[in-house]
């Protein structure tokens, strides 16, 4: 059985480290690991690494150039390499436990899933501040519904069957803003794909500084609201209704914050969920999402 695990890449270093923990994993014998690497560079800068990979590490690479600059480019040139009956995704800032494959695997081979996802947990260094380490902001899970459905879901850890993918592809208006992939798995579920989530199945991602602010997590936060407002905008033609609900949440969240000063997580935690239900407003009401990349 071949699963090919995808890895879009751009100028970053960490890469190495990615493919070290793709290199280590625990695997049925029966299970073949092959790595597709789309480089997002305008020059193949990622190359010399995918060949180290296969001669030091003896990982079966694939390497694909997709020199747009767009995530959403990158990651359809994976799709498209992608011929495996599991297909799953790691980003080349993340490093996956030696059982994550194994575990996605397990999830899907034999059952009646078709997606599923796992535990993005970041990592956080000692120097930076408290509350970052506390409010565990940065980590990524699925959203499950009160209703036990996940509707949406993020390419950071994931594994599909190949035949649920189709034709169906990452939008590039949003490769360069984000938001690309939270889209794909909305137009699944849509397509009545039901998504699962596998909290042991780990992958870890180290925090920058340069993330570890409240400004970068509110940027965040309200370029992730304008892409669920574009999704709901796809679904009705009344706007008008879901932003004022938003728009209320928003509310709701900034007063919870006011009351939260003297805790230095709590304030911060719904300030940054008003962010979000604030760019599902600004989405609604026409303007278009930030671009953080």
């Amino acid at each position: 059985m071949i699963v090919d695990v995808c890895v879009c890449t751009f100028r970053r270093p960490s890469l190495w480290d990615t493919l070290q923990s793709l290199a280590v994993q625990v695997l049925p014998p029966d299970v073949v690991l092959r790595v597709i690497i789309a480089d997002n560079d305008t020059a193949p800068s990622a190359y010399p690494i995918i060949v180290r990979a296969g001669a030091e590490l003896g990982l079966q690479c694939e390497y694909r150039h997709a020199p747009a600059r767009n995530i959403s480019i990158a990651r359809n040139a994976c799709l498209e390499a992608a011929t495996a009956p599991f297909v799953a995704f790691l980003d080349d800032d993340e490093v996956a436990d030696p059982s994550w494959l194994a575990t996605l695997l397990a999830a899907l081979h034999g059952s009646d899933r078709d997606v599923v996802f796992g535990l993005v947990k970041a990592r956080y260094s000692a120097s930076l501040p408290a509350w970052v380490r506390r409010a565990d902001l940065h980590s990524t899970h699925p959203v499950i519904g009160a209703d036990g459905r996940i509707e949406t879901g993020y390419t950071g850890n994931v594994m599909m069957r190949h035949s649920v993918i189709g034709q169906h592809r990452f939008d590039p208006v949003l490769g360069r803003s984000g938001g690309e992939d939270t889209q794909f798995f909305a137009a699944l579920c849509a397509l009545g794909v039901w998504l699962h989530y596998v909290p042991s199945a780990v992958v870890y991602e180290d925090v920058p500084a340069a993330r570890a602010r409240l400004r970068w997590l509110l940027m965040r936060a309200f370029r992730a609201g304008q892409v669920h407002g574009r999704i709901q905008a796809t679904r009705t033609a009344r706007t008008m209704g879901p932003a004022a609900l938003a728009a209320s949440k928003a509310l709701y969240c900034v007063a919870g914050a006011a009351v939260r000063l003297a805790s230095p997580v709590g304030w911060r935690r719904y300030l940054v969920r008003a962010t979000l239900h604030a760019g599902v407003v600004a989405r609604l009401l026409g303007i278009r999402e930030l671009r953080l990349y």
